[in-house]
């Protein structure tokens, strides 16, 4: 049984400590609606788990998931922005909106069984390296017992489920931005598997990508390579110029890319080659002023090896608008459910695994532990970052991973098909359910959180996004 954990609030302006209230009636009828989902958390994880699909292509992952809210009662409307395997379900009326999103992609290039040491599955291609089998899961485990808390209660109010296909490099969530989806709601509530507890306000990177194609002409790279201008060549002069750029770009930017076609054989001079590019930066401008230079050295390695090159947009985020008055009380309901508790299995599990981390810095007693609360900056990018703008956004990360393990890591994919991502996944379902019970009831909490919202965003903002006006790249992971 989870431990009430004292409360430690670390802000930036002043530090404070509360004690964390014990559950009020309404708060512990729903705890107790979101424990009973236990065992559907972890159906529906382990199920996302095993087929471990990638972006725009989670067909039987959403299907799963929309007919389990469909079974719930929740009115689903599939196929929305464009994108098959996105939806949009819905219960209740009246009262205010909460929204929250569900991700399920996996990640190419990367497979591991459920087991604390290195050994992959035959024939399996991608993996949940980034837990969003339990991210789905358990936004969807919540939102059922949210559903059955506000028709017990009679509290007025719509929970609605956003499923959102394609965040590892896809930016789905942008298109249901763009289409006006969260315009009516009130709160946007997101969660992430990671390997502690923390409801810390963390905002993210902006970013960027694109797939630069390079086209030469073929020819036999021994009897005639005068002939021949290699693609590959492109690539490869268009990396080093980036690579010299990374000199000269500001400390907090990243940049990274893979090469994603190089040719067939050595002796045949490629006529087309591809590089797929990131570009992240903590603003949205300073994206873009690292991107004109990125097209420049494209520009540039095309007409010193004499190919040609054109390059698509694949997706853009802009980076997560905290809202501090969001955070804190999502931090106030994770030290009501508190972290982790590992069994002796599960534990041995851990001090397997724990092994093969380069860190090790955190114990594994941290799974049980909440994190200090603060406000800073995370060097990841994620599309909630346009949902952040479009609505006041509140998120936490759950220890569904041991303690040091890295995300898009093998030991985060077995970890994630495993009990441990289970519990990791029950306490993010349980905290989520404790906020919304709180935001349905707490209207002065709710204006709080517009208020610093609109502030944030300033009376002239307009919506941007960093992916342009393309339509959804559902072929982007085939």
């Amino acid at each position: 049984m989870r431990s009430i954990l004292p409360a430690f609030t670390a802000c930036l302006l002043a530090a404070c400590a509360a004690t964390p209230a014990w559950p009020d009636a309404a708060e512990s009828a729903a705890l107790d609606e979101a424990r009973s989902q236990a065992e559907l958390t972890a159906y529906l994880s382990d199920s996302l788990w095993d087929w471990a699909e990638l972006g725009y292509q989670e067909e039987k992952s959403s299907t799963l998931l929309q007919e389990t809210l469909a079974d719930a009662g929740f009115t689903v409307t599939p196929g929305v922005a464009d994108i098959p395997t996105a939806f949009v379900a819905e219960y209740g009326s009246g009262g205010p909106v909460i929204a929250l999103l569900a991700e399920m992609d996996a990640l190419p290039g990367i497979n591991q069984s459920a087991l604390p040491t290195r050994k992959g599955v035959n024939g399996k291609l991608a993996g949940h390296a980034c837990g969003h089998n339990l991210f789905g899961a358990g936004s969807v485990s919540a939102a059922i017992a949210i559903r059955n808390w506000l028709e017990e209660s009679g509290t007025p109010g719509r929970i609605r489920v956003y499923g959102t296909p394609a965040e590892e490099g896809g930016s789905g969530k942008v298109y249901m931005v763009r289409a006006g989806l969260f315009e009516d709601v009130d709160i946007a509530i997101h969660w992430h598997p990671g390997d502690r507890n923390s409801a810390a306000a963390n905002t993210t990177l902006a970013n960027r990508s694109a797939k630069f194609r390079f086209s030469g002409i073929s020819a036999h790279a021994a009897g005639a390579p005068e002939q021949g201008r290699s693609a590959l060549d492109g690539v490869e002069a268009m990396n080093m110029m980036a690579n010299m750029m990374h000199e000269h770009i500001p400390q907090d930017a990243r940049m990274h890319y893979v090469i994603t076609s190089g040719g067939s054989a050595p002796n045949v001079v490629p006529d087309f080659a591809e590089v797929f590019y990131y570009v992240r930066h903590p603003s949205p401008d300073g994206v873009e002023a690292i991107w004109s230079r990125l097209e420049n050295a494209a520009r540039g390695a095309a007409q010193g090896t004499g190919t040609e090159v054109e390059w698509e947009v694949i997706h853009g985020n802009n980076p997560l608008l905290v809202n501090e008055t969001l955070a804190l009380l999502m931090d106030e309901k994770l030290r009501i459910v508190g972290g982790v508790e590992y069994t002796e299995a599960e534990l041995e599990f851990a001090e397997t695994i724990s092994t093969t981390l380069a860190n090790q810095s955190l114990p594994l007693s941290s799974a049980s532990e909440v994190q200090p609360f603060e406000v800073s900056l995370g060097y990841g990018s994620t599309d909630v970052g346009d949902v952040s703008y479009a609505v006041p956004t509140v998120g936490l990360r759950t220890a569904t991973w041991v303690p040091g393990t890295p995300a898009h890591s093998w030991q985060a994919v077995a970890a994630s098909g495993t009990s441990i991502g289970h519990k990791g996944t029950q306490v993010a379902a349980e905290t989520i359910t404790l906020a919304a019970v709180e935001l349905f009831t707490n209207e002065d909490l709710r204006k709080k959180a517009r208020t610093e919202f609109d502030e944030a965003r300033g009376p002239d903002y307009e919506y941007k996004s960093l992916l342009g006006d393309r339509d959804p790249p559902l072929d982007y992971r085939k």
